[in-house]
This record gives C-alpha cells, sequence and structure tokens, in this order.
C-alpha cells in the first residue's frame, strides 16, 4: 500500500517569526555578499536579497530546523538569480522554487570538516584575507559560473556536496568547474598566487584530474 507524503505541519505566525528570525536572518550578510558578487550592483544584489528571504519567508514550514540554513538560501538566491537572468535575456524557462520545499531535508547535512571545504590550491582564509580591490576585480571578471564556485568554496567554505546541491550539478562537475575558476583566477592575478603559494613552479594541479570532468 503507497503511502502519500506526510504534509508539513502548519506552524503558527509566532513561532514562524521567531525561528525564522533565528535562523535564517544570521544568513543576511552571508547572502548580501553572494548576490553583489553575482550582480555586480548594489541595487540588484539587495533586490536579490529581498526576494530570497520573501521566498524563504513563504516556504518556511518546509525549513527543517538543525538543516544547513545557509545552503537553503544560497540555493533560492541563485535560482532567483537564474530566473532573472532568463528574465531579462527573453528565455522563458523558470526554476520551479517548490522544488526546494524539501531539498535539505532528506539528507544530513555533513560536518563543516568535509575534506572538500578546503584546497591545497587556494585557501579560504588566504581568499577572505586577500579580497582587496585586486582581487576582487579579477574574480569579478570571470564568468558567472566560475566566479560562483569561488565564492561558494573559497570565500563562503561550502563543501563540494553542499555546492552540487545549491548549483544543481554533479560533484565531479563542481570540482572540474571549481579547478578551472581557480585556474582562471590564478592566471589573472600571477603575482598574487604566487605570493600566497598556489603559483609556484609544478603548480596547476589541485588534486584533481582529467577524470573530474565525468
Amino acid at each position: 500500500m503507497s503511502e502519500s507524503p506526510e504534509r508539513v505541519p502548519k506552524l503558527s505566525k509566532e513561532e514562524k517569526d521567531r525561528r525564522f528570525q533565528a535562523e535564517l536572518m544570521p544568513v543576511l550578510d552571508s547572502l548580501y555578499n553572494f548576490a553583489f558578487r553575482l550582480t555586480l550592483d548594489e541595487d540588484d544584489a539587495n533586490d536579490l536579497v529581498q526576494e530570497t528571504y520573501l521566498k524563504a519567508y513563504r516556504f518556511f514550514e518546509y525549513f527543517e530546523p538543525g538543516t544547513n540554513a545557509k545552503a537553503w538560501l544560497f540555493r533560492i538566491l541563485k535560482n532567483s538569480f537564474i530566473n532573472d537572468f532568463r528574465k531579462k535575456s527573453k528565455q522563458p524557462a523558470k526554476v520551479d522554487y517548490s522544488e526546494i520545499e524539501g531539498y535539505y531535508n532528506s539528507e544530513d547535512v555533513e560536518a563543516e570538516g568535509d575534506a572538500g571545504s578546503t584546497s591545497t590550491d587556494m585557501r579560504q582564509q588566504a581568499v577572505r584575507d586577500l579580497i582587496g580591490d585586486e582581487v576582487a576585480s579579477a574574480l569579478n571578471s570571470l564568468p558567472v559560473d566560475f566566479r560562483t564556485v569561488i565564492i561558494l568554496c573559497d570565500l563562503e567554505g561550502f563543501t563540494y556536496e553542499e555546492m552540487a546541491k545549491v548549483l544543481d550539478i554533479p560533484i565531479g562537475t563542481v570540482r572540474s568547474r571549481l579547478h578551472r575558476a581557480r585556474n582562471f583566477l590564478k592566471d589573472k592575478l600571477e603575482r598574487y598566487a604566487k605570493s600566497m603559494g598556489y603559483g609556484s613552479e609544478g603548480e596547476g594541479d589541485d588534486g584533481l584530474t582529467n577524470d573530474d570532468n565525468e
């Protein structure tokens, strides 16, 4: 006998507001930084963040306490960005936001110590420390797909698995895209790369192989 999916219990407005404030609002700064580096415009970034929170509030009953709020919000923001881009490009396809309703509730979120959250090539802290004008300019000049994976991994610290969920792509594609994005960024910042130790002789392999393209 098949069972129909269990309906998500309805929260009272007071409980919903309390949980929304406590669990999702602490992500605001990171969410805005992500939005700005996608749009490269303060007004667009603010609009994108506002739209993200409106959608998150609408679907909040589907967010399970204790799961990865940051990844959940980043996924919504990424979809909003794609939809806006498609709208401006007169492309009819839309992301169905109902698909996010239980996206992170079916699996346990990996611990922050996951091996995919760091790299031997461009370490997160080094990127955070050097995100000055030159680095920001080089990062912003990358195509959006490559810029996004650098932001998610090296600035925001997502694991490969979390990035795959946020971006709706296989983990192998995440690894391949990240590898190419770092090489593009390294080429643009050769002097900075050498000072950080990831532009030294023999570098160019961050532990990935051609199999990552599969």
